[in-house]
């Protein structure tokens, strides 16, 4: 536990906001494991200012793969008690930005290396570290095809994003769409003459609320989640720019998360074809009216059987029960990879997760540390 405290400390004071470079903390977490003895694989990204990390050790294939990101959401408007990127203990509780979500997990990761790297394994430990996941998973992603043949199949692969060490065999998917529209500007003595972008934005939505409505009345169904079918949801609206102006352009940012038995590319042509009538409606009055639809951010769900043979060996790892959590993860992509993943780790996402003041107990980082000593074990002689 004070190896794990001492890596934690070290991993809060990087900060490791997703618009800012990870690679200080990548050089701070393959420096240990070189010195351990692991060998490690650096994987950049395109700008060469972030960078993903895997590292293994021990002999053969098979083995058991444990998987963290570095980044954390942003700090900016939140009133912080505490330094958020210096690790302050305050009783049970140790208060830094990415403590829960999910640099709690990270330190485990890494004081599980230190135990491998003291036993004799007759199979190998797997690490992956990746970044850019609070924006949209796009760091594993981009990660993905350099890092299969590295992989190989290992038996199970425990992504730590925060359960408070339950066993979380599902999640869903996500995708995200930026929508632009395009109609006519004019003087708003005149409005009726013109096609407003607004109000195509304003039919649009009124489409996705009747696709919402129709997933709750006759989509795909699973009690394990809080809410148990696929949701469409609009964040963001902008358009115009004076009250007296007809707009000619608006955007609006929305999402699907949606349940594995709802198909992703099947919820989006029904997206796209809602755009598509909205648009048809305005054209008897402008022929260029449209809605441009781009997709910002994509990954895959999660479902895993509870009787899966890798269900079964987290919890003999965890000694807890099983969940499903409502945010996303890159468990999803690692199960596209013929992975076989679940997703467990110390912290309170629902309570912890994104806040100001967010913190981790001792208690679950020591869950988490007595987990992983099991996983050693595990894959030792």
């Amino acid at each position: 536990m004070t190896r794990t405290t001492d890596h934690l400390e070290k991993l809060v004071g990087f900060d490791t906001v997703s618009h800012r470079s990870n690679l200080a903390i990548v050089d701070y977490i393959e420096g240990v494991l070189q010195t351990l003895g692991l060998h490690t694989t650096r994987l950049p990204d395109a700008s060469g200012q972030k960078a993903g990390l895997y590292a293994e050790t021990g002999p053969g294939d098979g083995g058991i793969l444990l998987s963290g990101h570095t980044d954390v959401v942003p700090v900016d408007g939140q009133d912080w008690t505490h330094d958020p990127f210096r690790l302050t203990p305050e009783g049970d509780r140790l208060y830094g930005r990415g403590t829960t979500d999910m640099k709690g997990y990270l330190a485990c990761m890494l004081t599980a290396a230190e135990r491998a790297a003291g036993q004799n394994l007759r199979e190998p430990l797997k690490l992956v570290f990746s970044f850019d996941e609070e924006i949209g998973c796009v760091g594993i992603q981009q990660m993905a095809d350099a890092l299969a043949p590295l992989l190989g199949q290992p038996r199970a692969c425990l992504v730590g994003e925060p359960t408070q060490m339950q066993i979380a065999t599902g999640h869903k998917g996500k995708a995200a769409w930026r929508a632009t529209c395009h109609g006519q500007a004019g003087h708003s003595a005149l409005a009726p003459g013109f096609v407003n972008a607004l109000h195509l934005a304003g039919d649009f939505m009124a489409e996705l609320r009747d696709l919402q409505a129709w997933l709750e009345r006759t989509g795909a169904r699973d009690p394990g989640y809080d809410i148990p079918y696929s949701t469409v949801h609009v964040g963001q609206l902008s358009g115009g720019l004076a009250v007296n102006m007809v707009p000619d352009r608006a955007e609006m940012r929305f999402e699907l998360r949606h349940l594995a038995a709802d198909p992703a590319d099947e919820m989006s042509q029904r997206i796209t074809e809602a755009a598509e009538r909205v648009a048809d409606r305005y054209k008897g009055t402008f022929p260029d009216a449209r809605i441009e639809l781009d997709q910002t951010t994509a990954y895959p769900g999660l479902d895993v059987a509870e009787d899966a043979a890798v269900t079964q060996l987290a919890r003999s790892f965890a000694q807890t029960e099983l969940t499903k959590v409502a945010f996303g993860t890159e468990a999803g992509v690692f199960d596209r990879l013929g992975i076989p993943t679940v997703v467990c780790g110390p912290g309170d996402m629902a309570g912890q997760g994104h806040k100001a003041d967010e913190y981790i107990t001792t208690a679950q980082l020591d869950a988490c540390d007595r987990m992983m000593a099991r996983i050693v074990g595990e894959i030792s002689n």
